[in-house]
């Protein structure tokens, strides 16, 4: 298993930018496909983004254009750069990682999960 920790949250207004961390430990964090995922008050989890070990990208329909995922494997890290932020943006923010081939958006094919970073956008 790999440890996840995520940082950077906070509160921004609208338009504004974030950049959240995800530290990783315990295993060869290049191997993984890390996700981003989400979840506002009363909504279920959603995927944000995901980058394989082969540096495939995805994004969900939502976040295109205005946010971007990154990972440094020499650092353990995964990144998620938040551009143009707007107020249904706001949620915990959750890095994921998974070694499975299975469907890169779904909840279910993350094994490991950090402890999640709020971030508030106010319009």
């Amino acid at each position: 298993q790999v440890q996840l920790v995520e940082s950077g949250g906070g509160l921004v207004q609208a338009g504004g930018s974030l950049r959240l961390s995800c530290a990783a430990s315990g295993r060869t964090f290049s191997w993984y496909t890390m996700g981003w995922f989400r979840q506002a008050p009363g909504e279920e989890r959603e995927f944000v983004a995901s980058t394989t070990s082969t540096g495939s990208i995805y994004y969900a329909d939502s976040v295109k254009g205005r946010f971007t995922i990154s990972r440094d494997n020499a650092k353990n890290t995964l990144y998620l750069q938040m551009n143009s932020l707007k107020p249904e943006d706001t949620a915990v923010y959750y890095c994921a990682a998974t070694l499975s081939g299975g469907d890169r958006v779904s909840v279910a094919s993350y094994g490991s999960w950090g402890q999640g970073t709020q971030v508030t956008v106010s319009s």
